[in-house]
């Protein structure tokens, strides 16, 4: 990946502020006006198109970064087992854990 400095020169707000809101974006799968908010609570006016824009130039390192590490369903599961006893019969469960 690029230096910072040179990834994001000529943009306004300074490169951590840039992939921190990419990051949000792309990680916890927000909406534009969502991370929008997130950064107006910590004092930063930047508008949702502001974002959409980072998102789309910047967006596709951090989407396949978040891609890679996220695990699979079907990586591993385990089998949790418990014995139940209800009106004095014994019952087992059985749940997938991942």
């Amino acid at each position: 990946m690029h230096q910072p400095s040179l990834l994001y020169k000529r943009h306004r707000f300074p490169g951590d502020l840039i992939s921190h809101a990419v990051w949000l974006y792309y990680r916890f799968l927000l909406i534009y006006r969502d991370v929008e908010e997130l950064l107006a609570e910590r004092g930063i006016a930047a508008s949702y198109e502001t974002v959409r824009r980072w998102c789309k130039k910047f967006g596709q390192t951090f989407a396949d970064g978040v891609r890679q590490r996220r695990p699979r369903p079907g990586d591993k599961w385990h089998i949790d087992e418990v014995q139940l006893r209800i009106n004095g019969r014994k019952h087992w469960l059985w749940r997938a854990v991942d």
